[in-house]
């Protein structure tokens, strides 16, 4: 597992394309919801805030945000994606550091969230405006915090950050078995 110390290199161009990651039908950098046609359904996140599997999804930079981006990611990961409960509790576990960091230690408005997925790997990606990289701290018996990117380098299989041109974007990836 790689902390920061063996974190990949920032590329130029920051996009699923560059990373070999694929999005369907879409710009990686903008994030429009999409609006629900056809007969009355009951409505979930996703038709609230749009879904992350298909554009980054912008959440504003509050506390609150957290309970969004854990939902998101459990309705991704279980229903859209038919993982295990294990991994995506695992993944909504990790979602919700990364969104705590981002929220509490990079002063923004808001930060996007996007879920990628190819042949056994999946992908979460939290970006902020910020290019004040994390760091990845020992952790001790009774520390009562700092232990998000911790978590993070035990419960992932790689973790890292992409430099980008006004911001960064913190990801890590899970192997997922694939039918």
């Amino acid at each position: 597992m790689a902390g920061l110390e063996g974190m990949e290199q920032p590329r130029p161009e920051s996009t699923p394309a560059a990373a070999g990651w694929g999005t369907p039908d879409g710009d990686a950098d903008t994030a429009v919801p999409r609006q629900a046609t056809g007969p009355a359904r009951p409505v979930s996140g996703l038709d609230l805030v749009g879904d992350p599997t298909l554009d980054e999804v912008r959440l504003p930079s509050r506390p609150q945000s957290a309970r969004i981006a854990r939902r998101l990611t459990g309705c991704a990961l279980l229903k859209q994606w038919s993982l295990t409960p294990q991994l995506t509790e695992h993944a909504v576990l990790l979602v919700s550091e990364l969104v705590g960091n981002a929220v509490r230690h990079t002063g923004a408005r808001s930060f996007g969230l996007r879920m990628l997925r190819r042949r056994g790997w999946l992908r979460i990606e939290v970006r902020d405006p910020s290019r004040g990289l994390p760091c990845l701290m020992p952790v001790h018996e009774m520390d009562t915090s700092g232990r998000g990117l911790f978590l993070v380098d035990k419960l992932s299989d790689r973790w890292g950050v992409d430099l980008l041109p006004r911001g960064k974007t913190t990801w890590f990836e899970m192997r997922i078995g694939d039918r």
